[in-house]
């Protein structure tokens, strides 16, 4: 709290023209909320979040130089691009894209193309987990454009989340094919100044990895492959350095690696990929964890799976998914 003072009182201290001392603030809290994240459950940085954007919005409404406005245009695409992911996150898609479409606005008023790639990435997530997997693609592909002029670990994460949309479509060879151009791109890849905020703002490799798995997760006959794939995820995010992890694609790959063993009719391993995803409390169970762990239950509605234990799995599920990080949210948030 007393921070978020220092913050408003330096934006308030040096006028309608923003000084540096304000810009360099700024984004050293986007850096911090940018780094927890992923880490960290939802409430913990959503109300932050909100008042960093109220500021950056504040100050671009005062005059600056054209380097600080595009440096502040620049900092406040990053903000509203991370409260999109958190409307994401509360299952709220049209707020999230509406959130998105105000980051990419300022990307474009940065002229920065590394914002602009980000922001298609997480245009096309926002619709691949509210079940509009062509549009999905398509934001994808339109990121493509923005990819080649940056060095950014966006370069990675378009064909790879492009993958998954196509992965959804039926387009078998086209998901590989995009699987194959996020290898190639991630050998390219750099790290350019949206890197550098770190978190939410970068592809680290173990992401890539769960976003392979998920995508062979829809491609029939790759089921033990996609159990393989979700391990090595797995692992990688358990080596990775602490900056690196992101408890939602964690849970994510291992509700991957449960819809695989379903899918094998491994039961017993399936509930026991999933346990550490149902006992999640309820301020991590985002959207996309809930929808990850829903598509286990739907593979279970088969006739197949008549038993105890499928039944037992199911109701769990439906249990689990009726309370999410919504309801742990403070009232009015």
């Amino acid at each position: 709290m007393a921070a978020r003072r220092a913050l408003k009182f330096l934006s308030q201290s040096e006028g309608s023209n923003v000084g540096q001392e304000t810009i360099d603030q700024l984004r050293a809290e986007i850096a911090r909320l940018a780094q927890a994240y992923p880490r960290q459950p939802l409430p913990t940085v959503l109300f932050d979040l909100s008042e960093v954007q109220d500021v950056a919005f504040r100050l671009l409404e005062g005059r600056q130089r054209p380097d600080q406005s595009k440096e502040m245009y620049l900092l406040a695409g990053v903000v509203s691009g991370m409260l999109a992911k958190a409307s994401h996150d509360m299952g709220d898609p049209h707020s999230a894209l509406t959130q998105a479409r105000a980051s990419f606005v300022c990307a474009d008023n940065a002229g920065h193309d590394g914002l602009r790639a980000w922001t298609r990435g997480l245009q096309s997530l926002i619709c691949y987990w509210a079940g509009w997997p062509q549009e999905a693609a398509r934001y994808a592909a339109g990121g493509a454009e923005f990819a080649r002029r940056t060095s950014g670990t966006a370069s990675v994460w378009l064909p790879a989340q492009e993958g998954r949309a196509l992965a959804v479509l039926g387009d078998r060879e086209g998901a590989l094919a995009a699987i194959q151009r996020a290898k190639d791109a991630r050998e390219a890849a750099g790290a350019d100044d949206l890197d550098d905020l770190g978190g939410i703002m970068t592809f680290p490799g173990p992401r890539q990895i769960y976003y392979t798995a998920d995508t062979l997760t829809w491609l029939p006959g790759d089921e033990q492959r996609a159990d393989q794939t979700a391990a090595e995820a797995l692992a990688a995010y358990e080596a990775a350095d602490p900056a690196d992890r992101a408890f939602g694609d964690e849970a994510g790959a291992r509700a991957d690696q449960a819809l695989a063993r379903v899918q094998m009719s491994d039961l017993d391993g399936a509930a026991e990929a999933l346990r550490p995803v149902l006992d999640l409390p309820m301020e991590m169970r985002n959207a996309g964890i809930v929808a990850s762990a829903m598509r286990v239950h739907d593979a279970l509605r088969g006739p197949e799976f008549g038993g105890v234990l499928a039944r037992g799995l199911r109701e769990e599920i439906e249990q689990y998914g009726q309370v999410s990080v919504r309801a742990a949210l403070p009232p009015g948030r």
